[in-house]
């Protein structure tokens, strides 16, 4: 009878086996862009599943759609950033909800990472574009151990995801994540994380480093992984479109300070709570929108792009990302032919 230790060591060769291509969710750009190491083109080309990629679509969470909304700021997160959308106002909102997978026609109930890609525009001309996961940890502490990852659980070798798990132990952390957090069955009860830290700096510059989640307005209902299988492979898009034109969907932007003893640069690893928190407005998405003529389409949601008063920190996956995110998007637009449209958007 195996002991304790091997039937959690085979639990999370089995989490990586399901997850592998969810993991990461905007992380799945991660290219550690050191010559002779990691390149952005090596990596997006280790997330193909086994038949090749999805022509036209993005290399991970190519299953998504389109909304757009408004972010309502309060005028709170001022305090700690001059960025001009933290201003009391509204400011509008492309948005893109999706699943962490290669495959575009994956169902739904087979991605455990769900994600959303935002983008705020300001009047002087100051864009932020974020992606953001709803695990509470990143798998892995570097895109070299993401890329690890990917490998070892493409190989043949029956032994190599036990050698990465042996030489990750900070995966174990998704994995209790993965294996025991509720499903919810709708995108609108997800509470999603930037894991990533950021600097933030306010009007004396004066610096903060923070993360960020959206908090949804919906309860979450739970749901187990049985019965929410049994609502079809395309549940997702179908209960926001209807909940969406129902009534717009919120979220609350909530900034979590760091301490000074608080790690940066490392996304497995939660801050303590009771951390300084900023509610700092709410994303409302008030339309949603099919991708294939929406307006999220062709958006990069680099989360390099900042607006003045936020900037990256020490952590090495947002740089690794704007890389591979740049090497994903020129592949896919130059695919266009391949991607399927709808009968509107087919027409000149």
């Amino acid at each position: 009878m195996p002991g304790p230790q091997r039937s959690v060591l085979g639990s999370l060769v089995l989490i990586a086996a399901v997850v592998t291509f969810g993991i990461g969710a905007f992380a799945y750009t991660a290219g550690w862009l050191t010559p002779n190491r990691l390149t952005s083109t090596k990596l997006v080309s280790a997330l193909a599943p086994p038949g090749g990629p999805a022509l036209g679509h993005r290399r991970n969470h190519a299953k998504g759609v389109c909304f757009t909304g408004t972010f309502e700021a309060n005028g709170n997160a001022s305090a700690i950033s001059r960025a001009s959308m933290f201003a009391a106002g509204q400011y509008p909102v492309v948005g893109r909800l999706n699943l962490a997978t290669p495959d575009p026609n994956a169902a739904d109930p087979t991605v455990r990472v769900r994600g959303i890609g935002v983008q705020i525009s300001a009047p002087d001309g100051n864009v932020w574009r974020m992606a953001l996961i709803d695990p509470p940890v990143f798998a892995v502490s570097t895109p070299q151990g993401f890329y690890d990852l990917l490998e070892a659980s493409t190989s043949k070798d029956p032994e190599a995801m036990k050698g990465f798990i042996a030489a990750h132990p900070e995966f174990a952390a998704f994995g209790e994540w993965a294996t025991k957090a509720p499903w919810t069955a709708s995108y609108a009860e997800v509470a999603f994380n930037s894991l990533n830290a950021f600097i933030f700096t306010d009007g004396s510059g004066a610096e903060h480093a923070v993360r960020w989640s959206l908090r949804p307005e919906a309860r979450p209902v739970p749901i187990t992984a049985e019965d929410f299988a049994k609502l079809g492979a395309n549940y997702l898009e179908e209960d926001i479109t209807k909940r969406v034109a129902s009534s717009p969907q919120r979220w609350t932007l909530v900034l979590t300070v760091a301490d000074p003893s608080d790690p940066t640069s490392d996304p497995t690893k939660a801050w303590p709570p009771g951390r300084r928190t900023v509610e700092a407005g709410t994303l409302v998405v008030q339309k949603i929108e099919s991708e294939a003529d929406g307006p999220c389409r062709d958006i990069n949601f680099d989360p390099t792009i900042l607006p003045d008063g936020i900037k990256v920190s020490d952590d090495p996956f947002p740089a690794a990302r704007s890389a591979a995110y740049a090497k994903s998007y020129d592949l896919r637009t130059s695919e266009a032919s391949s991607y399927p449209r709808t009968e509107a958007s087919a027409k000149p």
